[in-house]
């Protein structure tokens, strides 16, 4: 959940991209900040393991809005996309205020998206949170590729809650900003509705 500082008239707010080993989550935060001009980036933390780009995650604190005088900040995190590492997963998770799932495109990969996505709800059940509650949206990833299932297809098989969904290649930024931007909007449209409800 958002955390606001009320002395420096902060909102924070926790953005969480999630998928299976390899889809693309550590490089669509490589491509947001390395093109994100400096005084709107703080610095990208990535750790590494021979077996995967990213063992913990990623934070990029992002400030994009205002919501009654108080600065909107996004913190950018990734999750290991390996089994092995599920606590950190769930970790990761903990006051989540939106998530992307990011789906690799290429057929052989079905399995993992599902079984990912399955892991996705059962670590915030974990929280006691539902996926349908969350500011939520899909990313499509490796759309280059001659192996690539097609969208409607994708959206069959992963989306099964009607949201949003963008095709993307990553290492180009092709879907990477309107995937940030339209789950942004989501994230600032909850929190203004908690703002003018009273429910923070």
């Amino acid at each position: 959940m958002a955390s606001i500082n009320y002395a420096s008239k902060e909102i924070n707010c926790k953005l969480v991209y999630y998928g299976p080993g390899m889809c693309g989550k550590t490089t669509n935060l490589q491509f947001i900040h390395q093109n994100l001009t400096n005084n709107k980036r703080g610095e990208l933390v990535s750790l590494a393991t021979p077996g995967e780009r990213t063992l913990y995650f990623d934070f990029l604190p992002v400030e994009l809005a205002e919501i009654n005088g108080f600065k909107v900040k996004f913190g950018l995190y990734t999750v290991p996309g390996q089994v092995l590492y599920n606590a950190t997963r769930k970790l990761v998770l903990r006051g989540t205020d939106g998530v992307v799932f990011v789906a690799d495109s290429q057929w052989d990969i079905m399995e993992e998206n599902l079984a990912s996505l399955e892991n996705l709800k059962e670590n915030l059940a974990g929280y006691n949170v539902k996926l349908d509650d969350l500011p939520y949206i899909l990313q499509y990833n490796k759309r280059d590729l001659p192996d690539a299932a097609p969208m409607w297809y994708l959206d069959y098989l992963l989306n099964t809650l009607g949201v949003p969904s963008f095709e993307a290649v990553a290492p180009q930024g092709t879907g990477v900003y309107k995937t940030l931007n339209t789950l942004c909007r989501y994230v600032i449209r909850d929190l203004a509705h908690r703002f003018e409800t009273g429910s923070f």
